[in-house]
């Protein structure tokens, strides 16, 4: 049976298609992404003016497709989309409050470079993955990430603008037109095909139309908008070097490299790719360069967003050249403002209804990584107990989050990364049996799929 069919794929990462295709597949990407919620918020945690907020998001845009054209392009060379994280939201407040707004750039960059050569010359970032990220590990990271991520879907929906009760039926019409364009396209011939490959693009269609009808859109932003800005190095100042700031961002930038592995892992899982030693080192030195990228202009750290990372498994569309078109697009709005601006007008509850889809994709993927293992009491605790915290991390009383040291509220201020933390060290620290053992390294065929190129 071919291996796309296998991994409900229609079109292969490999695979050729036209520009004109690669750019319709590739913009409901972009138009599916979230992107500017994480500026959004550090912009406010920095007191920032509205001019310096909406060039803040520009320049996230920017970074954005640079970074997503150097990971897939030459990178980790699969449908990877980066994105602002929202891990380090925390700490770049707390760095840009207390040391000012160059103290950010000054603190990212090192990071970045020492993120990259980890991946090469070094070559220890796949070796540190084959260790302490086997197929139990990155399954777990991965129904992680798509449960830590539905919260912020629905809460996005509830305390958008406007009548709660209007969000919720806008996002479900949203949701339910995706659900109903992927069971369509279950047919994989003729309409069918046609309303799987755009299925986002017609749900966030038919969102908006249903929004309008409420009241919910309003474009009158895009008419101040300028049509063209040049991007500039450093634009909040000259970076400023700080050893204690540096060593933070370095730490944080480990927990990023954790959340996006998972990431990686849901791309590896539903394309039927092989995440190999070399692959893994080159996404290493991709995601190095993007986030040194994302620090010269302005920008944040970059990471794999698993979102997009869903889209792949909802629409069937891995190639990447249209993830590359995503990427291009991304840079196109960096450099208009009035694109850029037209897409943040697209109201939340549409975005958020199909993000939830997305969720459902996401946590069902890392299912099939760790269903041919042997779930055994040891596994049953490194799987279940790292969902248990995130959750209870989701949930933490931001009055006990803002209390603790600024260390702690860095990781606890993320569920992603308290799961994926607690799924490392408890696969290290509870000894396994030795059938399990062997068991396991049978199955390690998990992350791999005989007979497709690497």
């Amino acid at each position: 049976m071919d291996k796309k069919q296998d991994h409900n794929i229609i079109i292969g990462v490999d695979d050729k298609i036209s520009y004109s295709k690669a750019f319709v597949l590739g913009l409901q990407h972009v138009l599916a992404m979230d992107l500017y919620i994480a500026p959004i918020i550090i912009a406010g945690l920095l007191a920032l003016s509205t001019e310096n907020t909406s060039f803040f998001i520009q320049m996230c845009f920017l970074a954005t497709g640079i970074a997503t054209l150097i990971q897939t392009g030459a990178g980790i060379k699969l449908p990877v989309v980066q994105g602002p994280s929202y891990v380090p939201i925390g700490a770049i407040a707390a760095i840009g409050g207390k040391l000012g707004l160059g103290a950010i750039a000054g603190s990212l960059i090192p990071g970045a470079i020492i993120i990259a050569l980890l991946g090469y010359p070094l070559k220890w970032f796949a070796k540190a993955v084959r260790k302490i990220i086997p197929p139990l590990v990155g399954g777990t990271v991965i129904i992680i990430v798509g449960i830590a991520l539905m919260p912020i879907g629905l809460n996005n929906i509830y305390h958008s603008s406007g009548n709660i009760g209007e969000n919720i039926l806008v996002a479900a019409i949203s949701a339910g037109v995706l659900v109903i364009c992927m069971l369509l396209g279950r047919k994989r011939h003729g309409l069918g095909t046609f309303f799987r490959l755009v299925s986002v693009i017609i749900a966030i269609i038919a969102g908006t139309v249903a929004a309008s009808l409420f009241g919910g859109v309003d474009f009158s932003p895009v008419k101040s908008a300028s049509w063209f800005s040049l991007p500039t190095l450093f634009p909040f100042g000259k970076p400023i070097f700080d050893v204690s700031a540096i060593i933070t961002i370095v730490f944080v930038y480990l927990i990023i490299l954790i959340e996006t592995t998972g990431t990686w892992f849901v791309v590896s899982t539903v394309t039927g790719k092989e995440l190999d030693e070399r692959r893994l080192n080159r996404a290493s030195v991709g995601e190095g360069l993007g986030c040194f990228v994302g620090a010269l202009f302005g920008s944040t750290p970059m990471t794999g967003y698993s979102s997009n990372a869903g889209l792949l498994a909802i629409t069937g569309v891995a190639s990447r050249l249209a993830i590359m078109a995503s990427g291009v697009i991304l840079i196109g709005l960096g450099l208009i403002p009035k694109l850029s601006t037209a897409i943040t007008c697209i109201p939340e509850p549409v975005i958020n209804g199909i993000f939830g889809i997305v969720c459902v994709a996401i946590v069902t993927n890392g299912m099939k990584v760790i269903q041919p293992l042997n779930i055994d009491d040891r596994n049953m605790m490194v799987i279940g107990l790292p969902i248990l915290l995130t959750i209870g991390a989701t949930l933490l009383p931001k009055e006990v989050l803002y209390s603790m040291p600024d260390w702690a509220n860095y990781i606890l201020a993320s569920g992603i990364t308290v799961g994926a933390l607690a799924a490392v060290l408890l696969n290290l620290i509870i000894p396994a049996e030795k059938t399990t053992q062997a068991s396991e390294t049978n199955k390690e065929e998990a992350y791999k799929v005989p007979g497709l190129d690497t």
